[in-house]
């Protein structure tokens, strides 16, 4: 199936999830701190998406998930689920993943906290998993391939000075009225010569470990991954859609330097 390409009206409502995901995560800062449980997170967010967006939280009971956001702590790589037990402490780094449906259509979009007082080693990691999704915005154009963005990202962690790997069991995707759509974006360097169009929207949600790029999936809950080693994972996610002349990024926050719209031409 190939990606699909948004019409006119198809792109104000990703438009407008898109930006309704990036006020969740702005909405949701002041809250993470050292203290808080992962559920009180995920009952505050649920809130103001249900009430204030009049939105739905596309996690919620998608494939049996149980909750309306997703709290990867640490360790955790993705899709860690929000619970009582999980309370952030001083030194803990927190990627929290949105994802709103408002009208039918989705816009998706994580971030990294970092709790109180973190070490100069996770504070590098997040910083560096940031940057590789910005230099992959870079990549995106009418033309470009696919696997232009996972090169470009697996360029540009191997010339760290730190060590770090790019998690492969996981990738972004396609999006719009589904949740996930073509294409898949995997993260590292790959011959996917599925090219850009004007039209196309998609995730770039690179997972970069400080250790081993392997992960390990919880097999009582079904969703929760870790890393192989135990060492500390960063992602950072957006939402864009293809333009003429580059991409714009429609989950851009408020915090972020970078213009909404990348003329990469």
């Amino acid at each position: 199936m190939s990606a699909k390409i948004k019409t006119a009206e198809e792109i104000e409502k990703m438009r407008v999830a898109g930006r309704l995901a990036a006020d969740v995560l702005e909405m949701i800062e002041p809250h993470v701190k050292a203290g808080v449980t992962t559920k009180e997170l995920d009952d505050i967010c649920h809130k103001y998406i249900t009430e204030t967006q009049e939105a739905i939280p596309a996690p919620l009971n998608y494939h049996g998930f149980p909750k309306s956001i997703c709290t990867s702590i640490n360790h955790i790589v993705c899709h860690g689920i929000p619970c009582e037990g999980d309370v952030l402490k001083d030194g803990d780094i927190i990627n929290i993943d949105i994802t709103v449906i408002k009208d039918g259509y989705h816009g998706d979009t994580s971030k990294m906290f970092l709790i109180g007082d973190v070490s100069a080693e996770d504070k590098a990691l997040c910083h560096v998993a940031q940057e590789s999704l910005y230099q992959a915005l870079k990549k995106v154009k009418p033309g470009a391939r696919i696997g232009d963005l996972g090169t470009e990202i697996q360029k540009f962690i191997k010339n760290r000075p730190r060590r770090y790997s790019i998690v492969k069991d996981y990738c972004g995707h396609g999006i719009g009225s589904e949740f996930h759509e073509e294409p898949q974006v995997v993260h590292y360097k790959n011959s996917d010569r599925t090219v850009m169009k004007a039209g196309m929207c998609f995730t770039i949600e690179p997972m970069i470990n400080a250790g081993k790029f392997g992960t390990i999936l919880d097999e009582d809950d079904g969703w929760t991954v870790y890393t192989v080693d135990g060492k500390k994972s960063a992602q950072w996610e957006h939402t864009i859609l293809v333009t003429d002349s580059g991409c714009e990024i429609l989950t851009l926050r408020s915090d972020e330097s970078l213009p909404r719209i990348l003329n990469n031409a």
